[in-house]
């Protein structure tokens, strides 16, 4: 069961370990871009590829859906971002339990935006957890996890995939770990030995909305920096010049202080774009108008003059 890009490596994975996929089971198609065709998730399309059979039932609550699952007789349901939380009759289903990857080092960014809320919030390290689920958001016994240092200069789209590719990997070691538990009755280094999560040390990682990308020009520079990688590529980090919507891909944070109000464009250098914050200088490196393309600062600034003072 898994929805977006996320889940994609985790299916083809999965489809060369040798384990039995019986279904294969996605969101509905939705109308999206600005010719609001049908779009098909990531998942399908894969799937598809593969000779899978895929069911994009609309309601995983109702009798119909419980029924055609119960008819697989599953032993295990891996779930990777797709989307539903599982009721209780849908989780009693598979005899060994359902499997979740969550892209965040659980119980740490439960919900459904981990990855760019762990670059938003400046952390140095994030990674994938596999999980046995239950009722609650993410709240399952963790089973094992992986880590990965985020990079200065990641965005949530570089990390994602790369957090892609871990949790595929993870997925199969999981998987493998309990068939040898099953197959032995015993646990060790590569068994399964199910570790509750500390409730204590849980934060949730709230879905963005579009709006939510707006600059805050009060915080202080490096975080407003960590913002904008944290909203790239969506909902992306956005100020407004007048009523010019101006999304921003890249910047950098400068110590120099400057005694000017938050959001004030301040001197610099021929080709630059500076703005003043709640602490410190952002300079503005790449940067895209409403009606334009993602452009170098000093390209931008040739044909939309932007002078000191000006308040964003």
């Amino acid at each position: 069961m898994g929805t977006p890009d996320f889940a994609v490596p985790s299916l083809y994975a999965l489809d060369k370990s040798g384990h039995e996929i019986s279904l294969v089971v996605t969101r509905p198609d939705r109308t999206g871009g600005r010719g609001k065709k049908l779009v098909r998730p990531p998942v399908k399309t894969a799937a598809a590829g593969l000779g899978y059979d895929v069911i994009q039932p609309e309601s995983i609550k109702t009798d119909e859906f419980k029924e055609h699952m119960a008819r697989l007789n599953p032993d295990l349901f891996v779930v990777v971002a797709f989307g539903h939380i599982l009721p209780k009759n849908i989780l009693s289903l598979p005899k060994k339990g359902s499997v979740n990857i969550h892209a965040s080092l659980l119980p740490k960014y439960r919900g459904p935006a981990p990855i760019q809320w762990a670059i938003i919030n400046g952390e140095k390290e994030t990674g994938v957890t596999a999980m046995l689920m239950d009722q609650g958001l993410d709240t399952g016994d963790i089973l094992f996890f992986d880590k990965v240092k985020i990079a200065p200069d990641d965005t949530s789209a570089t990390l994602h995939d790369r957090l892609a590719v871990l949790g595929a990997d993870l997925l199969i070691k999981t998987l493998n770990a309990l068939d040898k538990t099953d197959k032995t009755g015993k646990t060790g280094k590569k068994c399964v030995k199910p570790v509750p999560q500390d409730d204590s040390l849980a934060c949730f990682a709230p879905l963005l909305k579009k709006n939510d990308g707006r600059i805050n020009w009060d915080m202080p520079a490096e975080a407003i920096e960590a913002f904008i990688r944290g909203m790239t590529p969506w909902p992306g980090a956005f100020t407004f010049y007048g009523n010019r919507r101006l999304k921003i891909f890249k910047a950098a944070p400068l110590l120099s202080d400057v005694d000017k109000a938050p959001g004030t464009v301040v001197k610099g250098f021929p080709g630059e774009l500076r703005v003043a914050s709640g602490k410190g200088v952002l300079s503005i490196l790449e940067i895209q108008g409403a009606s334009g393309k993602r452009l170098l600062i000093k390209d931008f600034l040739m044909g939309c003059k932007i002078p000191p003072g000006t308040l964003f």
